[in-house]
């Protein structure tokens, strides 16, 4: 009886996240070619040209999520950086321009001045967040293009979210939260996918990934849309990197 009760419980909570998921819908972009889709509803060996870890931390596919966790203490103590404190992983198959819908979930460990965050380009196109919110940070975090005070993770809460990426411009939409804007040079350069990193000494858990190509066009509503909102002049945050963009 127990056994069933928590299996309802756990297809209920999945169902609730992708049913939340999948209400997002692209503002931007045209999706043209699904690339990548997955719910990990099958415990699996991690494959690792769709999933990369980064700096030896450890993930697995295990009880519905794809499940991030640091690098071992060894580890640790065998290297003076990247060490591998906070859960990180790239998705490489993203193609240059692309949409990406994920659920998402960080279980705290500790703040640091460059994590939690997720990435579209190893440091082209970042979402950050510290204790002040969260930002769009571009150009190798050299600027900030967006903001929002109020958006704060709460750990253990999903997170679902819709990423378009276009030329120099990039949207990031979350579900019954805000979307971040950004247009700018530094975001129109090569990209190497989607990546996320977690809390120092915390857990990631990754969920309902699909990865789309998109057409050379924009979205039909996006003229329209782009007039609802203002475009935040950029905060220059390292002069010496966005002086030579």
């Amino acid at each position: 009886m127990l056994r069933g009760a928590i299996t309802t419980i756990l297809l209920c909570t999945a169902f609730a996240a992708w049913s939340a998921a999948a209400t997002l819908k692209p503002r931007m972009v045209e999706l043209d070619q699904l690339v990548l889709a997955e719910d990990f509803n099958q415990p699996a060996p991690l494959d690792n040209k769709k999933w990369q870890p980064r700096q030896h931390t450890r993930w697995s596919i295990e009880d519905g999520v794809l499940r991030g966790i640091p690098s071992t203490q060894e580890y640790q103590a065998s290297r003076k950086d990247h060490q591998g404190f906070e859960p990180r992983l790239s998705i490489p198959s993203c193609p240059q321009e692309f949409a990406i819908e994920f659920s998402i979930r960080f279980v705290k460990g500790e703040q640091t001045p460059l994590c939690p965050f997720i990435e579209f380009g190893h440091h082209v196109g970042r979402i950050y967040w510290n204790e002040d919110g969260a930002a769009l940070l571009a150009d190798h975090e050299s600027v900030q293009l967006d903001s929002n005070s109020a958006f704060k993770l709460e750990s253990g809460k999903w997170y679902h979210g819709l990423a378009e990426i276009k030329g120099d411009e990039m949207l990031i939409t979350f579900e019954h939260g805000p979307f971040f804007y950004g247009k700018h040079p530094g975001l129109a350069v090569k990209k190497d996918g989607f990546g996320v990193a977690g809390f120092s000494m915390g857990t990631v858990e990754l969920d309902n990934i699909q990865v789309w190509s998109v057409k050379s066009g924009t979205n039909p509503d996006w003229k329209n849309f782009r007039t609802t909102f203002a475009t935040k002049p950029p905060k220059v945050l390292k002069p010496e990197i966005a002086d030579k963009s």
